[in-house]
């Protein structure tokens, strides 16, 4: 099978899965742990009278190579009037992933962060296929969309953020990166720390910033999410009372909830799940909490 006939079979079996744009309420989707897949994003567009490949890329802010990348059957350049053209949701391509083949293989593969390749496929396993997103590297080759909900522009400066979610030190429960699930066995991206503390302890904002998500959030459990200076933000999750509400500005130290052990903890252990994040082009991409941590 020839490259152009793979893309070809790659681009119809999307289109026969029926996979085309959820349209996710975008606080929720980037509050979600794991986000809708990208293949699951993707759109079906229908071309006008007077639209050209050029145009439609323009409309959704993406590089024309990747309109014909997704739709080999464009490879001239020429759209059909009243023809159907597989829109994704950012720059990039898709591939069929090896029998075995893991996320970490796949992002060493294509330069990428396997986090980053993992949460923009929904949070599984790697399976037949996969969405390779591509870094915006210059203007002819599209923009990503940026997080509508991000309080200012990230900066190359080292991040000053530093904070801590309780009263006093605590011992890690389970760690930030790829562990071993205590509960299956399988390896995953653990996307926070887990800070065991008792039902009931404080949990405090690490610093000021405005509240942009405050309730329950599937696997989060009562989550509450602040957005910080430089692009940054915290996650504060498994809460068991919410005291904050969304659009609400708190200062470091300001009481956001309380400890809990809602939503589907890893581990058993009564804990806070806190999480770091920095805005990029690919949404919120996790960060290591000890960074942030002012111990």
């Amino acid at each position: 099978m020839t490259v152009s006939d793979r893309l070809l079979f790659l681009s119809g079996f999307i289109f026969a899965l029926g996979l085309v744009s959820t349209h996710p309420n975008p606080v929720l989707a980037q509050a979600s742990n794991c986000p809708t897949p990208a293949l699951e994003r993707f759109q079906r567009h229908k071309v006008g009278r007077g639209e050209t490949l050029e145009s439609i890329a323009q409309r959704y802010n993406l590089a024309p190579k990747t309109i014909i990348d997704i739709n080999p059957a464009l490879k001239n350049g020429r759209v059909t009037v009243g023809s159907g053209i597989l829109i994704p949701p950012y720059n990039g391509f898709i591939v069929q992933v090896a029998r075995g083949e893991t996320w970490r293989e796949l992002a060493e593969k294509y330069k990428i962060r396997p986090d980053v390749l993992f949460e923009l496929n929904g949070c599984q396993p790697a399976s037949q296929l996969a969405f390779i997103p591509v870094a915006n590297q210059s203007r002819d080759r599209g923009n990503l969309p940026t997080p509508s909900n991000s309080t200012s522009t990230p900066t190359n400066n080292p991040p000053k953020l530093s904070g801590y979610p309780l009263p006093t030190l605590a011992q890690v429960g389970f760690p930030y990166g790829w562990q071993l699930n205590p509960k299956n066995g399988e390896v995953f991206f653990h996307s926070g720390m887990d800070l065991l503390a008792a039902p009931g302890t404080p949990v405090n904002a690490i610093a000021p910033g405005k509240v942009v998500f405050a309730g329950e959030q599937g696997t989060y459990g009562n989550l509450v999410i602040v957005n910080h200076s430089d692009g940054l933000q915290s996650r504060y999750a498994q809460l068991d009372s919410i005291k904050v509400k969304v659009g609400q500005q708190v200062k470091q130290g300001d009481l956001l909830g309380t400890v809990g052990t809602t939503g589907q903890p890893t581990i058993n252990q009564p804990h806070l799940h806190f999480e770091m994040r920095s805005s990029s082009s690919l949404g919120w991409v996790a960060k290591d909490p000890r960074e942030h941590l002012k111990q």
